[in-house]
């Protein structure tokens, strides 16, 4: 497999990095080959713009943008790219609502796919990256079907589980 980056992740500060490390782990259970940085649409607005620029050609095929507050990362993402974008809002301030509603919430034409608020939201973020992906790679469409498997798997025992906590309950 090629270690060259197929998934570029963006966070706007340091604070968000405990968010986006969910998708990190993800990604690298699956192979995912990917990088990150902090960048800010704001603060670092150059920068950013220069990183996005050249994300494709360097062989990232997805973005995944975690930011709190004003929330603006994504959207500034996905104006200077045709990748897919991912937007991860980060609960930085009113309890994330204004960081979701900021990505969420873009104009035609300019479209970020929005996920849940922290590190649910990233974890989702990094299997739908998965998923994209494998559009293009059997190896990841096959470890993809055997992850959901085993999800299904682990709910069914939870359960099994439960019918005994059950049975000793009532008798």
């Amino acid at each position: 497999m090629s270690t060259t980056p197929r998934v570029g992740m963006l966070m706007g500060s340091l604070s968000d990095k405990p968010v986006l490390e969910a998708a990190a782990r993800i990604l690298h259970e699956f192979g995912v080959p990917f990088e990150w940085r902090v960048l800010s649409a704001h603060r670092t607005p150059n920068e950013a713009h220069a990183y996005i620029g050249t994300a494709e050609e360097r062989g990232i095929r997805v973005m995944i943008c975690a930011a709190g507050m004003a929330a603006h990362l994504a959207g500034v993402t996905a104006s200077g790219t045709i990748l897919p974008v991912l937007g991860v809002p980060v609960n930085a301030s009113l309890d994330g609502m204004d960081a979701l509603l900021a990505t969420v919430q873009m104009p035609p034409g300019i479209p970020v796919a929005t996920f849940g608020i922290g590190r649910a939201g990233a974890k989702n973020a990094a299997l739908h990256a998965i998923q994209i992906l494998a559009l293009s790679d059997d190896g990841l469409r096959s470890a993809l079907r055997a992850h959901r498997k085993a999800q299904a798997e682990k709910v069914l025992a939870s359960s099994d589980e439960l019918q005994k906590t059950v049975a000793e309950i009532v008798g």
